[in-house]
């Protein structure tokens, strides 16, 4: 039985969906049918619709076969590449003078 799909807040929906947009401009600046990407990346022609058109459930493996196929797979490890939000946290924590754990 499926299960039931995961809700998405709006904003995550517009990269999504601005994900998909930049494929297909990908994929139309290079001359490439939709047909013809589909089976280079081993998808069906519906899945790539639905990768383009920024579906939630599209697998990020799928994307990075499109991106493979494109020859974009690279950009993929451009994802998360500079945590600056963790490295301030992590910053934070290391200029608190830290507890002693107390023997109990």
């Amino acid at each position: 039985m499926p299960s039931k799909p995961q809700p998405i807040f709006p904003s995550e929906q517009r990269i999504l969906n601005n994900l998909g947009e930049r494929i297909k401009l990908a994929r139309l600046r290079r001359g490439i049918s939709a047909e013809a990407l589909a089976e280079r990346s081993s998808i069906s022609r519906m899945t790539l619709h639905r990768a383009e058109k920024g579906f939630p459930a599209v697998a990020i493996g799928t994307y990075l076969r499109i991106l493979a196929a494109l020859q974009l797979q690279d950009d993929l490890n451009l994802l998360a590449k500079d945590d600056v939000l963790g490295r301030r946290l992590q910053d934070l924590e290391l200029s608190q003078p830290r507890k002693k754990k107390s023997k109990s």
